[in-house]
């Protein structure tokens, strides 16, 4: 006889704190957030030009909701900037940036604004039979997130977004 309270706690694994214990996510500061598709489904389109908005071949409507949630995101949270990012097909990198303190604007409240908006946003996408489906949720339960410490980790971090569809293409070349 199975006891279905150990057939429970087999399955529910201890997740690994993904945020500092001791660190203010609220004060100012850049960090490196990467998001994920739950499963890693891939649902975005690759781009190759980083969060300039310089691309002379029209996006997809999947990309297009990142892009206009990331700006929103900054008309809503004033105090914070999306410095860089890039979409891939089935992850998202950014570095956020918060200016100046204010209550209630911590780097959590942010990154859960922007993944409440843009599943309702893809969510009216499926429903209007323009995008792929998904499972139940968009995004990974949480996302991972660096503080940048100083101007050269602010510079490779940059950089490291910078080179991820070029990295991701010679990885991926042979699968294609």
């Amino acid at each position: 006889m199975v006891c279905y309270c150990q057939v429970i706690d087999m399955e529910l694994k201890e997740r690994k704190p993904n945020r500092l214990g001791y660190y203010d996510y609220g004060q100012e500061g850049s960090y490196f957030v990467t998001l994920c598709t739950r499963s890693r489904l891939p649902l975005f389109e690759m781009e190759p030009i980083v969060g300039n908005g310089l691309r002379a071949v029209p996006r997809p409507p999947q990309n297009l909701i990142i892009r206009k949630w990331i700006r929103e995101t900054q008309n809503k949270f004033p105090n914070i900037a999306i410095d860089k990012y890039v979409i891939m097909s089935d992850h998202l990198h950014m570095v956020v940036t918060i200016r100046e303190r204010h209550a209630g604007r911590s780097l959590p409240e942010v990154m859960q604004f922007f993944k409440t908006m843009t599943t309702n946003d893809y969510i009216r996408g499926v429903k209007a039979g323009v995008l792929v489906p998904f499972d139940k949720k968009l995004w990974q339960k949480s996302y991972y997130d660096h503080v940048i410490r100083n101007q050269q980790d602010y510079d490779e971090t940059w950089q490291y977004i910078e080179n991820n569809p070029t990295k991701w293409m010679l990885v991926h070349r042979k699968e294609m």
